[in-house]
């Protein structure tokens, strides 16, 4: 097993849960420095009816009251795709030291394909982001949901 597929595998997990209730399957997991896993969460837009609850945000927030500080430096993040704008600017604003995660966005990605949210040397903090991380199977399960949703149609 290659170094990060444990931890996405968790998110893959969490994506194929968020999938099973009709949530675009994204899965997120985060991580402390030691590598025990603090949080992990799906997309919840749907179930929610809130725009801002993708996989990384859910994250986001469990990880903050299980460490009782927004402040996230020490922590990497797995999600199992790239995030978006919104996404990425919080990773940068809890200061998340790594990012990891699957499949690129072209159309709404904020980490390497549309914008490099997390590099920009005009923000105060930087995040290093790894991507490609079980790509195939991340792609995977995205296509699939999307697949079947285009069959009910």
């Amino acid at each position: 097993m290659k170094p990060h597929d444990y931890y996405m595998q968790i998110a893959l997990d969490e994506a194929i849960k968020a999938s099973k209730q009709g949530e675009v399957p994204v899965g997120a997991v985060i991580i402390d420095e030691s590598g025990e896993v603090i949080a992990s969460a799906g997309n919840m837009r749907e179930s929610s009816n809130d725009p801002s609850a993708h996989a990384e945000i859910l994250a986001m927030r469990k990880a903050g009251q299980k460490c009782e500080s927004w402040n996230l430096s020490g922590c990497s993040l797995y999600v199992t795709l790239e995030p978006c704008c919104m996404c990425a600017g919080a990773i940068v604003n809890a200061r998340i030291r790594r990012l990891i995660f699957g499949a690129t966005d072209i159309r709404f990605g904020g980490a390497v394909t549309l914008y490099n949210i997390p590099a920009d040397p005009r923000l105060n903090h930087r995040t290093e982001v790894i991507s490609g991380v079980m790509e195939e199977e991340c792609k995977k399960v995205l296509s699939e949901f999307f697949k079947d949703k285009r069959k009910i149609k």
